[in-house]
């Protein structure tokens, strides 16, 4: 007996990053990772900043730092739009903590404003957010 398996496609606008059968996935959602497996009901959400995992065959596991953009689940079939995928791998540590740094002191900034403007407010949290996540997925 063939044992089911999903169809998983990760897009970025430069390629298809990665394109296969899974017996897993596992999104970093905009409010929590989400575990997709064979027969999910349909699903579409939105992406935040994190590690996206799909397990192969056997123990294989395969991941990448996403920030952002959407997932779209459906007859078996996975669909991951965002506009980055690194490999963790990849990552380059340095570069990450420099930017974290300099999120944290934009927030900090943003914080101490009497009056703050709570669009810009969001996009610097998010901003920071993004940063500490792509930091965790590069290991650190």
């Amino acid at each position: 007996m063939a044992t089911a398996t999903l169809h998983c496609s990760v897009i970025t606008p430069e390629a298809a990053v990665y394109e296969g059968p899974v017996e897993s996935v596992v999104l970093p959602a905009h409010d929590g990772e989400i575990g997709i497996l064979v027969d999910r009901a349909p699903l579409m959400c939105k992406l935040g900043a994190g590690r996206l995992r799909v397990r192969t065959a056997g123990p294989a596991e395969e991941a990448w730092f996403i920030d952002g953009g959407f997932a779209q689940v459906v007859d078996n079939r996975v669909v991951v739009l965002t506009q980055k995928a690194i490999r963790p791998d990849r990552i380059d540590r340095a570069a990450a903590q420099a930017q974290l740094a300099a999120a944290q002191a934009q927030l900090a900034a943003a914080r101490a404003l009497p009056a703050r403007d709570d669009a810009e407010y969001k996009r610097k949290a998010a901003a920071e957010a993004g940063a500490r996540a792509q930091l965790r997925a590069a290991g650190g």
